[in-house]
């Protein structure tokens, strides 16, 4: 299995080289904490909080998904160039329907030249 990497407090690093690295590599969860059973949720996943990634030929973010616990729930894929060969956070709405009465949303993201990264669980109560 692959490595894979987290998301850490980019405070609390000194250098900001390694800030830059971590943040725009790091898929971030955006949601709602509530969400109706049956019912269209929407999800953003935004590549990167503070600092874009490259979209270049060998160098760019190729997918990313979402999960539930370890259940796959939605992939996008993007070919180089998808974001005007610029450096830019690669987003994505899903719109998910909920049948449980809670989610633990995960995002995973691959980036063609620094692998596997994991956002952190953004936990969602679901009503009836």
């Amino acid at each position: 299995m692959p490595k894979i990497n987290r998301y850490v407090d980019i405070s609390t690093i000194d250098r900001e080289a390694k800030k830059d690295y971590i943040d725009r590599h790091s898929p971030f969860v955006h949601c709602e904490s509530t969400a109706k059973k049956g019912e269209p949720f929407k999800v953003k996943v935004k590549m990167g909080n503070e600092y874009c990634h490259p979209d270049d030929f060998d160098h760019y973010i190729a997918y990313v998904q979402l999960w539930d616990g370890e259940t796959l729930l939605a992939q996008t894929n993007w070919q180089p160039g998808t974001m005007g060969n610029a450096c830019a956070h690669a987003e994505v709405d899903f719109y998910v329907v909920p049948t449980k009465s809670k989610m633990k949303l995960t995002a995973m993201s691959y980036c063609t030249k620094h692998g596997l990264w994991e956002s952190d669980p953004v936990e969602v109560s679901v009503t009836e």
